[in-house]
């Protein structure tokens, strides 16, 4: 239990010293009439239509998401690489070469394909 004495005083500070002084200004600063107009939710500006649960996503918005994933781990990769680049050595260089070669075709598979274009139908 010592150990994690550290990581329990940071928590402690962080609520006594953060979260509570937020949550006490918002109810004394924060806006006190409500109204209905007010209460519904909106995104992006624009009034919600239905429910979040009922709507169908264009297969597009996944796709993108994948992509976003699959070239967020690339950059997750990179940095450690990058950092110890001078003690790995050549062989490594040219392993991380291949890897972003892939990458790299299948980005510009996606591409092609027409993934990444948001105003195609």
């Amino acid at each position: 239990m010592n150990q994690y004495l550290g990581i329990l005083m940071l928590f402690g500070v962080a609520t006594a010293g953060f979260l509570l002084p937020v949550l006490v200004l918002k109810t004394m600063l924060g806006p006190k009439n409500r109204s209905v107009t007010k209460q519904l939710p909106f995104e992006c500006g624009s009034v919600s239509v239905g429910e979040a649960s009922k709507q169908r996503f264009s297969v597009r918005f996944y796709l993108v998401a994948m992509l976003f994933i699959l070239f967020d781990i690339e950059v997750i990769f990179l940095y450690p690489w990058a950092v110890t680049l001078m003690e790995l050595g050549w062989a490594s260089y040219i392993q991380m070469l291949i890897f972003v070669l892939v990458l790299s075709v299948g980005l510009v598979y996606a591409w092609r394909k027409g993934v990444l274009d948001w105003n195609r139908a």
